[in-house]
């Protein structure tokens, strides 16, 4: 399908299929697209754990106000951003000045980097959640490309979250990303309102 009909049929699913599984390989395709979804000098600075297993799922579903589509998609994404993404010494930092720059431009990266994202708690957390959400939107498009359905969810307990699953605290948890299957024959309504253009452009 072309992207005008992806943005059309994209919806936040809430009724999943728990009869149709998403294989591991379509999955990491996915995934390997989603990544090609720009970031912050190139740092991608995002991780995912998926769940598939029914007990982590119930797990999961357990801290985020008991919503049934975690369990009946059969696969959840718990999207991380890493907010020590941009800094020195870092896998991603060190991949991308090995792969993309030359020796003269470190102390360029380095200086750029701490001045935008490492100067307080709150951009270093801006630099994290902004990134995971430019991700998790490729992912989403990515996903309905090839006949997925998917529902971003920010209704859980973080804490419980990242207690449950051992999260390291260097990551923000920004949302849950449900994949699956919509069940058959699923009415899904209109596209809801969207503010008028001329509203959204600020003079």
């Amino acid at each position: 399908m072309d992207f005008s009909e992806i943005l059309e049929r994209r919806r936040a699913i809430n009724f999943f299929d728990p009869s149709q599984d998403v294989p591991d390989d379509l999955l990491r395709t996915v995934l390997a697209e989603a990544a090609m979804a720009p970031s912050s000098f190139n740092l991608q600075p995002w991780k995912v754990k998926i769940l598939r297993d029914p007990t982590r799922k119930a797990a999961l579903r357990a801290v985020a106000f008991d919503q049934p589509k975690i369990t009946e998609a059969p696969v959840v994404l718990i999207l991380l951003g890493d907010r020590d993404g941009w800094k020195e010494g870092t896998p991603n930092f060190e991949g991308h000045f090995q792969h993309s720059m030359k020796p003269e431009q470190r102390d360029y990266l380095v200086n750029s980097t701490k001045f935008l994202y490492g100067d307080t708690p709150d951009a270093s957390l801006a630099f994290a959640a902004k990134n995971a959400g430019l991700f998790a939107m490729s992912f989403m498009f990515a996903a309905c490309s090839h006949g997925l359905d998917t529902h971003p969810m920010d209704g859980f307990d973080r804490e419980a979250v990242r207690k449950e699953f051992n999260i390291p605290d260097q990551y923000w948890i920004p949302m849950l990303i449900a994949v699956g299957h919509r069940i058959p024959d699923l009415q899904v309504h209109p596209k809801a309102w969207r503010q008028p253009l001329d509203d959204m452009i600020l003079e």
